[in-house]
C-alpha cells in the first residue's frame, strides 16, 4: 500500500475538535475502501488540514474524504520517507 498527504483548503478557525470529529468520520467508513488515515494536522489561522493514511489509491482516500463530507482539495502519493 501506498501513503497519501492530502490537503484540505478552506478550514479557517478549525479547532481541535472539529479536526477530531472529521478524522473519525474518515476512520468510521475507511475499511470500505481499504483505506486507514494514520494522522491529520490542522493550522486553522492558514485554513489547511494535512491528512497522512495508506491507501490502494488516491481515489479511495479522496471517496471517504467525500462521504465524510470533507473532500480534499489535493491527493499527493509520498513514495519516500525517512
Amino acid at each position: 500500500m501506498t501513503q497519501f498527504m492530502d490537503v484540505h483548503h478552506g478550514m479557517a478557525g478549525i479547532t481541535a475538535d472539529q479536526l477530531m470529529q472529521a478524522h473519525r468520520a474518515d476512520l468510521a467508513i475507511e475499511k470500505e475502501e481499504g483505506v486507514h488515515f494514520e494522522r491529520a494536522w490542522a493550522d486553522p489561522a492558514s485554513g489547511t488540514v494535512y491528512c497522512l493514511s495508506e491507501a490502494p489509491s488516491a481515489e479511495a482516500v479522496q471517496r471517504i474524504h467525500e462521504r465524510a463530507g470533507h473532500k480534499a482539495d489535493e491527493v499527493h502519493p509520498v513514495p519516500i520517507s525517512v
